[in-house]
């Protein structure tokens, strides 16, 4: 089988779900996250929850999501992988955050205390208004006109892949490594150090014997072992 059949593409819907989507493989969506988010926040364990959501009347907009799950403590979790540029992408993420705030709301008594909600964003293109300082994760949060933070529970995080340039020696933390993984995955420039580690294994993609042409069983094993890079 040629190289770039051998793994998954995560830019791509079948991709990205299979690699975050699936319950064996949560262990790997927990990591991601905790490297993405806030410092301050850590997740232990999350489930997924349905990524359909429909508005209040029947006439309204329903909205599907990439990824939805709900942290051990309430928190929401907003996973999108956008593939070609969209010009209004920060309007979708407020747009799409506004789902499990609302979904929060209870009926008859309630103090309208809310569990915070994240949107992730991994996009395959750049904000065209970031295009001179090319960072690569971008943390937005409702502040106040003296630039304190306004309000802590709704957070957005942009990652613009393209603007990740380092090189498998460059490497130097855990977000490092994942933003690595993803680029190489996609492309399948993988080094000689990656295409032994247990995470570019599981990544592979079902194969089918030429003669039976069974599937073959994939490694159900999901232990990230991102710094054996």
């Amino acid at each position: 089988m040629a190289l770039q059949d051998k793994y998954i593409n995560p830019f791509t819907d079948f991709g990205f779900k299979k690699l975050f989507g699936s319950e064996p493989n949560k262990d790997l969506l927990i990591d991601f996250l905790n490297q993405v988010l806030p410092g301050k926040h850590r997740i232990k364990d999350l489930s997924y929850a349905s990524t359909e959501k429909l508005g209040n009347a029947e006439t309204d907009r329903k909205s599907i999501f990439d990824l939805y799950c709900i942290g051990e403590n309430g928190e929401r979790f907003i996973v999108e992988m956008q593939k070609a540029k969209q010009n209004f992408f920060k309007d979708r993420s407020v747009y799409y955050s506004s789902f499990p705030i609302q979904e929060q709301a209870k009926k008859g008594d309630w103090n309208y205390q809310l569990a915070a909600v994240y949107m992730v964003g991994i996009l395959d293109f750049t904000f065209s208004e970031d295009e001179v300082e090319q960072e690569v994760r971008h943390e937005v949060q409702l502040k106040d006109q003296k630039c304190r933070v306004f309000y802590d529970k709704l957070t957005y995080i942009y990652l613009e892949m393209p603007n990740f340039r380092k090189a498998e020696a460059e490497l130097q933390t855990n977000f490092d490594k994942w933003m690595y993984i993803l680029q190489q995955l996609r492309i399948c420039k993988i080094g000689q150090r990656c295409y032994k580690n247990a995470f570019f294994k599981n990544c592979s993609r079902p194969q089918r014997s030429p003669n039976s042409r069974r599937k073959k069983k994939t490694n159900t094993r999901r232990a990230l072992n991102i710094t054996g890079i």
